[in-house]
């Protein structure tokens, strides 16, 4: 998804959602400096040659754990959506890529990363202070903004980190993707915020995002040229 393609979705979720785009605008910014200053920011490039042709995203949905009992997903790359990380690493993975906002259990994303995983870091408005907190902790850092991209700074469309995760993937090779944990029912995954000790019941700004992850991921499956499907594990 190109930029011109992304706007009229940002603009309506901007609207719908009370989001300031001068501040994720500012986010951008402040990204693309500390990624300059700590030089341990790549390229759209480099992360493309970790994606293969099969690429599993990974939700933090109620069904991941189950899945991830159930199938050992051996035969693809492994993209965990920020807090589905947790999951992984308690099922002794680790994934290739963690597309992150940093709302997730950062500790377990420090250690994915120091045991091999590729970070695409997403900068928005709220989140400034964690970019600034955590960023310069991190290794092989590519950079996302939900505004217009900059040099290093990638927009691949997508709202939260799982939809944006599947919107990475189709962009940089994979031409099939299967989608992991995504529930979008009445209850969140207890990886979904630190906070969180067991499933819980979906609050409304969460709704929220999950229909747009929805209408997005819809769109992706009709117009991008990879695959998608999603992975049900049995009851």
């Amino acid at each position: 998804m190109e930029w011109e393609e992304w706007k009229p979705f940002y603009l309506r979720i901007v609207r719908e959602m009370g989001y300031s785009i001068e501040k994720d605008r500012e986010a951008a910014q402040v990204l693309r400096a500390l990624l300059l200053e700590g030089d341990e920011y790549i390229l759209k490039e480099e992360l493309a040659s970790v994606v293969e042709k099969r690429a599993y995203v990974f939700g933090a949905g109620p069904s991941l754990g189950i899945a991830l009992r159930e199938h050992d997903f051996s035969d693809g790359t492994l993209i965990a959506a920020d807090g589905a990380t947790s999951a992984l690493l308690e099922a002794g993975l680790v994934p290739d890529i963690i597309v992150t906002d940093l709302d997730g259990r950062v500790p377990d994303i420090k250690i994915a990363n120091d045991r091999g995983a590729f970070l695409a870091v997403h900068a928005h408005g709220d989140n400034i202070d964690k970019l600034t907190a955590y960023v310069p902790l991190f290794s092989r850092v590519l950079g996302t903004t939900q505004t217009e991209p900059l040099d290093i700074v990638y927009n691949f469309g997508g709202f939260t980190d799982g939809d944006r995760a599947a919107f990475l993937a189709e962009r940089l090779g994979a031409i099939e993707i299967v989608l992991v944990g995504f529930d979008f029912g009445n209850t969140v995954g207890r990886w979904s915020k630190p906070g969180l000790k067991e499933h819980s019941p979906v609050w409304e700004s969460k709704r929220k995002k999950f229909a747009f992850a929805k209408e997005l991921l819809e769109w992706l499956e009709k117009n991008g040229k990879a695959k998608i499907e999603y992975f049900r594990p049995n009851p």
